[in-house]
């Protein structure tokens, strides 16, 4: 079984409405439950905003500490998802799930030393 991480991107801006954003928790929670019952989920979480990031760096031999985020953009990594599954094909799968819950782009990279 080899793991990946299933990064979902956002757009900055403001949350969806009320109504929008509860059944988007409601159906990813489903999917969580189902991934677990499947023996796919390892772990998974939403992010707060990217405002609410300190980035720290080692430079000179001094470790520094400013206010995130790492860069400006005009999305950012709300949330993710990490499974183990058989093959990139499965984990794809998943992907395309949650892309269709959030309306969000997936991106689906694999974790090194996975055979």
């Amino acid at each position: 079984m080899k793991q990946y991480l299933l990064s979902v991107y956002q757009p900055d801006g403001p949350t969806p409405p009320a109504a929008q954003l509860d059944r988007i928790v409601a159906e990813l929670d489903a999917l969580n439950t189902e991934l677990r019952e499947a023996g796919a989920w390892v772990f998974s979480g939403g992010l707060h905003a990217p405002g609410t990031a300190t980035v720290v760096r080692a430079k000179d031999g001094d470790v520094l500490m400013t206010d995130g985020p790492f860069t400006e953009g005009k999305e950012h990594l709300g949330g993710f998802t990490i499974v183990r599954v058989a093959d990139l094909d499965a984990a794809l799968a998943w992907a395309g799930r949650i892309s269709a819950i959030t309306t969000l782009p997936v991106e689906v990279r694999p974790f090194q030393g996975e055979a």
